[in-house]
């Protein structure tokens, strides 16, 4: 009979870990989906460098204007 006594004392500790794993899963996916949200609203929108190689050499380049304007000064 004290075995049968044992079963029911070890359940109950079983079913607050269960309910704290649940918790602690809905916390991380309501974490992601909020983020991601986040993501959609503030970061999405906004355009994408252009990162072609032949876009940065015009951005790196030296502008036409200027250097003929100051030709002869370093």
């Amino acid at each position: 009979m004290s075995t049968s006594s044992a079963q029911p004392s070890s359940a109950p500790q079983g079913r607050p870990l269960r309910r704290l794993a649940r918790e602690l899963i809905l916390i991380v996916i309501a974490k992601i989906v909020l983020l991601t949200l986040i993501w959609w609203i503030a970061i999405a929108p906004h355009p994408r460098p252009d990162t072609r190689p032949a876009a940065i050499e015009q951005l790196l380049a030296p502008a036409t204007s200027s250097s003929a304007a100051h030709k002869g000064h370093p």
